[in-house]
């Protein structure tokens, strides 16, 4: 029974304007302390997994082409190119219906491809850990992160604390989910830290192909049967019409409130990976290298009397002076000026900008 990696690589990055931009979002940019683009640090982190002959990247059609770009050694086949967003349960049904075709028991690894993890070993461990565990049982499993710091950013995930699955030594523990958690208020995510049993949600996910299409019919039946409506076509030529079709009729939802918060079969390991998803300009401050003034500067700058600030620029020269604790981001499509505490609002500016039409700098 074989392994497979789907990395879901669709997303716009509205969060990361002006530096990330539909044209280019954030997961085909170099944004972490690395030249490479965070879809190729993800590609990267499977080496030791998943050959690449069974990787495999969902993405919305128009970036097909910069996908076959930035990962010349994936098969062109591998290549899956979405019509239209629909979020992550679409994505990740029409994945499963395409990995049937080649194995009705398709062990999926499912992972996004712009977060940023560190603690590789312990990855590749977990990861393991979860493919062994599905390949007999109708088990979706999900990495639940170690939490850190009370973040008000992330989803959560209650465990029951008595291991379910005890893998030793050379593997992660596996516990059984209790509830999942939306993101909370400051002060409830200090309950939650407290409380010892509350992991973050990463947003990967194991199963097997034939355990996900199941659940998708008990819980989401009409996502389901459009899925039925593609499988059929997908050996003929009308498949890239039916395609087309399902997904302009299709509503989105993402995995997680379709699936993952109904599904009775909902395991978690717990890892210690010091993992981001890398969701706001704040999260890119912390990852970055400072100096001795904890200011993150990329690109040509003058600095002076400043403290706390990520400071980036692909266009011309930026001049700082007496200023704390803020987000500059200067580019081509525009000039972003925000407190660090406030830069999850950014999409803010991007939806304006769709309002007005003014679709030249998104």
């Amino acid at each position: 029974m074989k392994s497979y990696a789907i990395v879901m690589a669709g997303g716009v990055g509205a969060r990361f304007w002006p530096y990330g931009t539909s044209r280019l979002p954030k997961q085909f940019l170099p944004i972490a302390n690395s030249n490479d683009t965070m879809l190729q640090l993800t590609i990267k982190r499977l080496h030791d997994i998943i050959p690449l002959n069974q990787v495999f990247v969902v993405t919305n059609k128009q970036y097909v082409d910069l996908v076959k770009k930035q990962l010349p050694k994936i098969p062109k086949e591998n290549i899956i190119g979405e019509p239209v967003g629909r979020n992550t349960a679409p994505c990740i049904g029409l994945a499963s219906i395409i990995l049937r075709q080649y194995e009705e028991k398709a062990k999926m690894f499912v992972i996004p491809a712009d977060h940023i993890i560190e603690n590789v070993d312990e990855f590749t461990k977990a990861v393991n850990t979860g493919l062994k565990f599905v390949e007999d049982k109708d088990a979706i499993v999900t990495l639940g992160i170690v939490p850190t710091h009370p973040e008000t950013g992330y989803g959560y995930i209650q465990f029951i604390e008595d291991a379910y699955y005890k893998e030793g030594n050379s593997g992660s523990d596996i516990f059984r989910v209790k509830t999942f958690a939306e993101k909370p208020t400051l002060d409830v995510a200090k309950v939650f830290l407290e409380s010892g049993d509350f992991l973050w949600n990463s947003g990967m996910f194991i199963f097997r192909a034939d355990t996900m299409l199941k659940e998708m019919e008990n819980f989401l039946p009409d996502l389901y049967h459009a899925l039925q409506k593609i499988e059929k076509a997908i050996h003929s030529a009308k498949y890239q019409n039916v395609l087309e079709q399902v997904f302009a009729e299709i509503k989105g939802i993402s995995i997680d409130y379709g699936i993952m918060e109904k599904a009775k079969n909902v395991y978690v390991i717990k890892a210690d990976l010091k993992w981001s998803d890398l969701g706001s300009w704040d999260e890119v401050f912390r990852l970055r290298k400072k100096d001795k003034n904890d200011n993150a500067i990329i690109g040509d700058s003058f600095i002076k009397d400043s403290h706390n600030n990520l400071i980036m620029s692909t266009k011309g020269f930026v001049g700082v002076i007496g200023a704390d604790d803020l987000i500059i981001i200067n580019t081509k499509d525009g000039l972003l000026i925000c407190k660090k505490d406030r830069s999850q609002e950014v999409k803010e500016i991007v939806d304006y900008l769709k309002r007005k039409g003014l679709s030249d700098y998104i």
